[in-house]
């Protein structure tokens, strides 16, 4: 049984954090809708986000592997339970933002990714 619908985040930690933003806000043809020192948050025509994080960004450390992808899932408790079975390590509670719950899991590949479901 697969939990996941498809994909509704990336993150990715970058040294060259001014090029990055630079080469999305030209590529995506978006300017950020939030943006602070090391820290870019761009959505997506289809509502996806996709946040970049600088080197001196220290609220996202744990993002320390590559890109790191949010999976869309209809239910987050039920998608946790299910992905826990298979394998992964859940990094905390389930948090919220904007009315999405996510949480943050530990794949067997050794990298960080996310569960998100859909605000109320």
């Amino acid at each position: 049984m697969g939990v996941v619908r498809g994909l509704r985040w990336l993150g990715t930690r970058t040294e060259r954090y001014d090029e990055l933003v630079a080469f999305y806000r030209r590529a995506f043809g978006v300017e950020p809708d939030l943006e602070e020192p090391d820290f870019a948050v761009f959505r997506l025509p289809d509502g996806a986000t996709v946040e970049v994080f600088g080197p001196s960004d220290t609220e996202h450390l744990h993002f320390d592997t590559g890109p790191v992808a949010g999976f869309t899932v209809d239910d987050i408790e039920a998608g946790r339970v299910e992905l826990e079975a298979a394998g992964a390590r859940f990094l905390g509670p389930t948090g919220r933002t904007d009315g999405w719950p996510w949480a943050h899991f530990l794949a067997p590949d050794g990298n960080v990714y996310e569960l998100s479901q859909p605000a109320d």
